[in-house]
């Protein structure tokens, strides 16, 4: 159990509490901090409030974050496409559909069940519920992902992406014909204020940059190449939205006419780092998978 203390400010006046505290936490939902409050986990100038009270200037909010129950995880014969291996690290292929890591959500069929199937001495650094995950991507983005055996390499690799020495290279079809053949999109990413589930282009989000590179311009769609500076939570799709091209078959960020790709159309294609142990650079590359395929031959066709 965690305590936090919270002052109101002025700029605060009449906010929903469980809207400010959602806002203060970004891993909590709003429904999350909301059975918080009805359970008696935070206290306004130590009386018990509900999720509706309106905060005012000088309010003392104490703030008992409940410790998660931790899931128990069964591991499953699914098949893996490990593009490499050996007793540090695993590259793994994801497909298009599987999640990464249990949630209350996602209880089965995982890429974390399928990997303690598939091996035992995952690292411990993330807990039970997400061993050996060093980074993520999205249930519906396939692709490339690097996973930790022990705690030494996880460490080392965790280090690595944090200084922007691991290369991820991504792929995707977006709306839009895109006029010049490569850009730049630097805009800060947070949580969306009007939807908590969403991220945002926000004044006071973290810093995200994406470089872009068009390989391909047809009458109203574009394919292009994208590599990662920094790896905020739905970065290319926020980022490609943000500048009026939306990822083709994105549901939470993309347009209502789209073509149906099965959730968004983005395959992390490439990745390049430095071997946790040996420094010996590995660069591994894989193709999109067929339904990505698909939409793109589909897309020249519609030109």
């Amino acid at each position: 159990m965690s305590k936090q203390n919270f002052l109101v400010e002025e700029t605060n006046r009449s906010v929903r509490i469980d809207k400010l505290l959602a806002e203060l936490n970004e891993e909590a939902s709003r429904s999350q901090v909301q059975s918080w409050i009805k359970d008696g986990f935070v206290k306004v100038n130590g009386e018990t409030v509900k999720s509706n009270y309106k905060c005012q200037p000088d309010d003392q909010i104490e703030w008992e974050i409940p410790e998660p129950k931790e899931l128990e995880i069964e591991p499953e014969n699914i098949p893996l496409d490990i593009v490499y291996e050996d007793q540090d690290l695993i590259v793994v292929n994801k497909p298009k559909g599987m999640v990464v890591h249990p949630s209350h959500g996602h209880q089965s069929g995982t890429l974390v069940h399928a990997l303690l199937y598939h091996c035992d001495d995952l690292s411990g650094i993330n807990g039970v519920h997400r061993p050996g995950i060093v980074h993520r991507i999205d249930k519906d983005t396939s692709g490339l992902l690097v996973v930790a055996k022990n705690d030494q390499s996880h460490e080392r690799l965790s280090d690595m992406l944090a200084n922007k020495e691991i290369k991820r290279q991504y792929e995707a079809i977006v709306h839009g014909a895109i006029s010049h053949e490569k850009g730049t999109i630097d805009a800060p990413i947070g949580r969306d204020q009007n939807d908590r589930q969403k991220m945002a282009i926000v004044q006071d989000g973290k810093p995200a940059v994406t470089h872009f590179v068009v390989k391909e311009v047809f009458d109203r769609f574009s394919h292009v190449y994208c590599e990662l500076e920094t790896g905020r939570t739905h970065q290319i799709r926020v980022h490609f939205r943000y500048i009026d091209h939306p990822l083709v078959g994105d549901p939470k960020y993309g347009q209502r006419k789209t073509l149906d790709v099965s959730g968004q159309a983005l395959h992390s294609r490439k990745i390049s780092f430095q071997h946790p142990t040996t420094d010996e650079t590995l660069t591994f590359e894989v193709d999109a998978p067929e339904i990505f395929q698909e939409a793109l031959e589909t897309v020249k066709r519609m030109s």
